[in-house]
């Protein structure tokens, strides 16, 4: 027999709903990806709760462990989305595809599932105005020793041609001569010099250059539409300066970002040692100053996670309007290209 949780779907909670007294809130059930979902999806539904309603964020009410985008919407098909049931994903690659697949179709057409705008979760802590602050987070240490902002915006525009190439292959049905794991493989800078990052970006320049000769060679048929593709895509919010936040997440946080952060944080910390060492009046006030110094001091991977300085993006603000306008009933449907 399956068990009670199982069979808990929309009408169970509209009917619960009905069963509160009048003046109570109405509960909106949100299903998630994953556990690291949960805290930004809560962070972008909480300034809609009001008197009328309040959400609960959790991982879909299910008899196993599966996690992940399509037991999310599988939920939903199963119990029946509603007004006190909707599905937060990742936009992934389904936005772009504009209804090329089914899952695109779902997640572009269902007016209970909202998603990212950028490819995922990882890309908001990614946000290149904010990764100062994340090393200050870090080390204690507010010295600007690297911008941020200039590389990732000069990677964007690297890597921005093999992107669209990237999304055609998908809405064409080649992905399996170039996926997307292919698209990742060649948009790594390699490590970087924090002090001159020009030969790292140098050289992603020579790898996309090639392979995107490579594809033009091999697929002359798309030299019409990518044009076309290209300004179809800067409408969705794709443009070359902000690639970046497009591309899988996992990639950008754990081959791109992260190096960069543990490098200028690594600096930034050696910095702070270094002031402590020369400052101090004798050896051990040094090493209190040191213990207490390393006491305070985080982790690279755990403040990006809880780095929300992603809230004033363009991204971010559009999925706002978004929750706004369809929590109140003023549009159907996500918006798209024809929107």
């Amino acid at each position: 027999m399956r068990r009670l949780k199982d069979n808990i779907n929309s009408s169970y909670f509209e009917a619960a709903n009905q069963l509160r007294p009048k003046r109570a809130r109405r509960r909106i059930v949100a299903y998630v990806e994953s556990y690291d979902d949960i805290f930004f999806w809560r962070t972008a539904l909480a300034r809609f709760e009001n008197e009328h309603r309040y959400f609960e964020v959790m991982l879909p009410a299910r008899g196993n462990l599966a996690r992940g985008k399509k037991s999310v919407l599988m939920s939903l098909v199963d119990n029946g989305a509603g007004q006190d049931m909707i599905a937060c994903v990742d936009a992934d690659y389904d936005y772009l595809l504009q209804g090329v697949t089914a899952t695109s179709k779902k997640i572009i057409g269902n007016p209970y599932v909202f998603h990212t705008y950028v490819y995922a979760i990882e890309n908001y802590q990614c946000y290149a105005e904010s990764l100062h602050n994340v090393c200050v987070m870090v080390t204690l240490n507010d010295h600007a020793i690297f911008n941020f902002e200039d590389y990732l915006r000069e990677f964007s525009e690297i890597c921005h041609p093999l992107f669209v190439w990237s999304i055609w292959m998908y809405r064409s049905g080649h992905y399996p001569e170039f996926s997307l794991s292919d698209f990742c493989r060649i948009a790594v800078p390699g490590s970087t010099d924090i002090s001159n990052p020009r030969p790292a970006l140098d050289h992603l320049r020579g790898k996309v250059y090639r392979k995107v000769e490579y594809l033009r060679r091999h697929y002359p048929q798309a030299k019409a539409a990518l044009p076309a593709l290209s300004s179809e895509l800067e409408r969705l919010g794709v443009t070359p300066a902000n690639t970046y936040l497009y591309i899988q997440g996992h990639h950008l946080a754990d081959v791109v970002v992260v190096p960069l952060l543990t490098k200028v944080c690594n600096r930034l910390r050696l910095e702070r040692e270094n002031e402590i060492c020369r400052t101090a009046v004798h050896r051990t006030q040094m090493h209190n100053e040191m213990s207490c110094y390393e006491n305070c001091i985080a982790d690279v991977r755990s403040m990006l996670k809880r780095n929300m300085g992603y809230m004033n993006s363009p991204q971010f603000l559009q999925l706002q309007n978004e929750i706004g306008l369809r929590l109140d009933g003023k549009v159907s449907s996500p918006s798209s290209s024809s929107g």
